[in-house]
């Protein structure tokens, strides 16, 4: 497309043509209707705006080499934003149409579509909200669902190289029980604090402990964590955790490829057994980590010396890059080409 240097996005927002969007309202969902505004009109006492009640995903699609254009897993985003909804109490959005909605939405901005091998891909935010206007704590029995794409480069600007994370004790992402394992705003809020001092100090995401002991790793502010030793892929088991759709596939990926995989509560100590360690998400796909700093005792788990990946976060890496961009076999039925 023209004037727009595909190979020096940043991981951003860019207006595109058109979203899709869908109505909630005496007990069930509206067509899918098709918009070219960017805006959407909310009653000042919507609840979305004063309780919080508001969920979103991230996905991505592809442009391969034979042209065509593949989504990846998207109807596991669905199901991630149903099990949001029944967590903060919002009428779930149905699958299908979900899919539907993405769809529509990819192939109305075919044209911000980023070409093959140029490090950019489509960025899809599906969105939903409460929007009854009501005053006190209870579930909205209005909401909208939105879906609107964006082109993106890499969400750590250093691409898939080595970066440092620290550990801040005095802050916590989620509690046991509280709502971190749904893809809700409050999470990110309350990780933007923590995140903002990380970043000022060198660091690109903070590695949360657990909330409850802080002896155990969690996750890092926008990504799961995952640590390699002994040809085990191991990442934590906690109740506070987002489950990542890119770290369930990389868990496949890595027995497929004859690592054991260990789902499990990771003392912060074993850091440093690691041979690897990295950060996954939709976003970043696998973000290795150079090293952890642990700021309140001065103690540094070093992974990388010379900035580079390690073996086993690369071929993970490329491997899932591989299947959705179509460039390996789809073994799995990860990936919807239209």
């Amino acid at each position: 497309m023209e004037n727009i240097n595909w190979s020096d996005l940043t991981f951003g927002y860019m207006k595109t043509d058109y979203n899709v969007r869908s109505y909630y309202g005496s007990g069930k969902w509206s067509d899918l209707e098709v918009s070219d505004s960017e805006h959407i009109n909310l009653h000042i006492a919507s609840t979305c705006l004063h309780y919080g009640q508001e969920a979103f995903e991230g996905l991505k699609a592809f442009r391969g080499k034979d042209g065509k254009i593949r989504i990846f897993r998207m109807c596991e985003n669905a199901l991630r934003m149903q099990s949001s909804s029944r967590g903060i109490m919002m009428a779930e959005f149905p699958v299908e149409l979900f899919e539907k909605a993405v769809v529509e939405a990819v192939k109305r901005n075919e044209r911000f579509i980023p070409p093959y091998e140029s490090g950019a891909s489509l960025y899809i935010r599906p969105l939903l909200i409460g929007t009854s206007a009501q005053v006190g704590v209870k579930p909205a029995n209005e909401y909208l669902f939105v879906v609107f794409v964006t082109p993106v480069g890499p969400y750590f600007k250093e691409g898939f190289k080595t970066t440092p994370v620290g550990i801040y004790r005095e802050y916590d992402r989620a509690a046991p029980h509280g709502t971190g394992t749904y893809k809700v705003g409050g999470n990110y809020a309350a990780s933007l604090v923590a995140g903002e001092i990380a970043h000022a100090n060198g660091y690109s995401a903070v590695l949360y402990l657990d909330a409850k002991e802080k002896k155990y790793l969690d996750e890092c502010g926008p990504a799961n964590f995952f640590g390699i030793k002994n040809n085990t892929y191991i990442t934590p088991a906690s109740s506070s955790i987002l489950p990542s759709i890119t770290n369930k596939s990389l868990i496949q990926l890595a027995e497929e490829i004859g690592m054991n995989v260990e789902r499990r509560q990771i003392p912060l100590e074993e850091l440093a057994t690691f041979e690897e360690a990295g950060m996954c998400g939709t976003a970043a796909v696998i973000s290795p980590i150079q090293r952890v700093d642990d700021v309140d005792t001065n103690h540094s788990y070093i992974f990388s010396t010379d900035g580079k990946p390690g073996p086993t976060c690369e071929k993970l890496y490329y491997k899932l890059r591989a299947i959705q961009y179509g460039d390996e076999p789809d073994k799995y039925g990860w990936v919807t080409v239209l």
